[in-house]
C-alpha cells in the first residue's frame, strides 16, 4: 500500500500561481497512476488531472486544461500540480490519490482510485 500526503496549499490571488504536492510512503511510487481532484463543501468531489505510472501520459479536466500542469519525480516519489492563472472558482480543497497500476493507465474516476491524502485547502481571493 501507499501513503499520500499533500502540501503547498494556501491563500494566493486571482491570476496567481501555486505548486501542489502529492508525497507518497510505503510501496514503489512508480507502479502507481495518481489523480488529482478538488472538493468544495456540498458539491461532488471533481478530478481535474491524471499522470500515469511514468509519467508519460497525462490528462486534464476542461476547467484546468491550460492553466495547471500534473508532473511527477519517482526518484522522489512526489507528483505535482502546477496551478497559474488561478480563479477563485479554484478554490478548494485538493486530493491526490493513487492506484497501482498497468504501463499507460490513467483515470479520470474517483472509483478508479483507492489510496487518498488528506487534502490540502487553496482559497483564491479576487
Amino acid at each position: 500500500q501507499v501513503r499520500l500526503a499533500e502540501s503547498g496549499g494556501g491563500l494566493a490571488q486571482a491570476g496567481e500561481s501555486l505548486t501542489l504536492s502529492c508525497v507518497a510512503s510505503g510501496d514503489t511510487f512508480s507502479s502507481y497512476a495518481v489523480g488529482w481532484f478538488r472538493q468544495v463543501p456540498g458539491e461532488e468531489r471533481e478530478w481535474i488531472a491524471a499522470i500515469t505510472r511514468s509519467g508519460a501520459s497525462t490528462t486534464y479536466a476542461n476547467s484546468v486544461t491550460g492553466r495547471f500542469t500534473i508532473s511527477r519525480d519517482n526518484a522522489k516519489n512526489t507528483v505535482y500540480l502546477q496551478m497559474s492563472s488561478l480563479k477563485p472558482e479554484d478554490t478548494a480543497v485538493y486530493y491526490c490519490a493513487a492506484v497501482k497500476a498497468e504501463v499507460g493507465w490513467l483515470t479520470a474516476s474517483r472509483f478508479g482510485y483507492y489510496y487518498w491524502g488528506q487534502g490540502t485547502q487553496v482559497t483564491v481571493s479576487s
